[in-house]
């Protein structure tokens, strides 16, 4: 396994991977490859992405792999995290049953499985899916969900307990050499917050849907900053809210209305008017927004479109004027100061 290179040096931005698991779409696999081939036309190496277990059931990792060695590209050339704590399992009813409505065309289910057996059979899983490569970073999937499960309180005990063991295994696989960080990934922050506080130990750290442009709660800044002051490297991903800020018709992964969700949309609709009066991309707004703390060391995004990817190398790059980010306060759409 190569070296990473270190954390100061990490890119700007991670490519995120949910779209190769068939994420609200089924994507052509020549897409699927063209993407990927982009990632390395517009990104210097090693390219870092973000995969995981749950994402098609696998689907991401396994089509990753295969059109990375179709394309020949070094192993060396690639960063990979891959969060484990979801493993492939036949498919046996009509639709996958996590995440309903997500997953598109996919051949098989995914379930959770946190533990130290289960972390360890996910790690496997994912090798023998990726094949002649590896993920270098390793972090337990949604640990959040996992709690938020629990019917009692003894139960979320006995899964925080879970969780604990997930990570011996993690910190074993790491002493092992069988991978070089450990992180964590989670759409609850205070989530990272109570296992940081429980001592875990990580080398990173992986936000999602949670400081964006639409949501950024205070506490949250305060706690990476805590984490930069620590050496914790933090990653601000799914900073669109599952695409609903640049337009989409899923919040948080969930398919959601005007009718429902009417404060959602006022929101967009007035954040689009002004990026449309300043004539700034809603995405590029979006991104600006999420790495613009010190604290954040890079963003993972993803797109199911090749022509996007050198957009959104570009997004990071690209500030936004003041003027813009004066009027988003004065218009009370954002809540910091920016």
């Amino acid at each position: 396994m190569s070296a990473m290179p270190p954390v100061e040096e990490w890119p700007r931005i991670i490519f995120g991977t949910s779209t190769l698991g068939n994420l609200y779409a089924a994507i052509e696999e020549s897409t699927k490859r063209a993407i990927i081939a982009e990632w390395f036309r517009h990104q210097s190496k090693p390219v870092f992405v973000d995969s995981a277990g749950k994402y098609g059931a696998g689907l991401a990792l396994e089509s990753m792999a295969n059109h990375l060695r179709a394309l020949e590209v070094d192993p060396d050339s690639i960063v990979i995290s891959n969060k484990l704590g979801w493993k492939r399992i036949p498919l046996t009813t009509k639709e996958p049953t996590f995440e309903p409505g997500a997953w598109i065309g996919i051949e098989n289910d995914a379930t959770q499985s946190i533990s130290y057996d289960g972390i360890m059979e996910c790690f496997a899983q994912g090798n023998e899916l990726l094949g002649d490569y590896r993920a270098q970073m390793l972090s337990v999937h949604d640990p959040d969900e996992y709690l938020e499960g629990a019917a009692t309180a003894d139960e979320k005990a006995e899964r925080l307990e879970h969780i604990k063991e997930a990570y011996k295994a993690l910190a074993e696989l790491k002493e092992a050499g069988r991978a070089q960080a450990i992180g964590v990934g989670a759409k609850d922050w205070r989530t990272i917050q109570m296992l940081h506080g429980e001592g875990i130990s990580f080398d990173w750290v992986m936000i999602a849907n949670s400081y964006t442009i639409m949501r950024h709660p205070p506490a949250l800044r305060e706690f990476m900053g805590q984490l930069q002051r620590e050496g914790i490297a933090v990653i601000n991903s799914a900073v669109y809210h599952g695409g609903f800020v640049t337009g989409g018709d899923f919040f948080n992964y969930q398919k959601v209305t005007e009718e429902s969700d009417p404060d959602l949309f006022s929101w967009r609709k007035r954040f689009h008017a002004l990026c449309h009066e300043f004539e700034i991309e809603p995405a590029r707004a979006a991104c600006q927004f999420a790495i613009a703390p010190e604290a954040v060391q890079s963003i993972a995004v993803s797109t199911s479109r090749p022509e996007r990817v050198q957009s959104l190398v570009e997004l990071t790059s690209r500030e936004v004027p003041a003027a813009f980010r004066e009027a988003l306060k004065e218009e009370r759409l954002i809540e910091v100061t920016w």
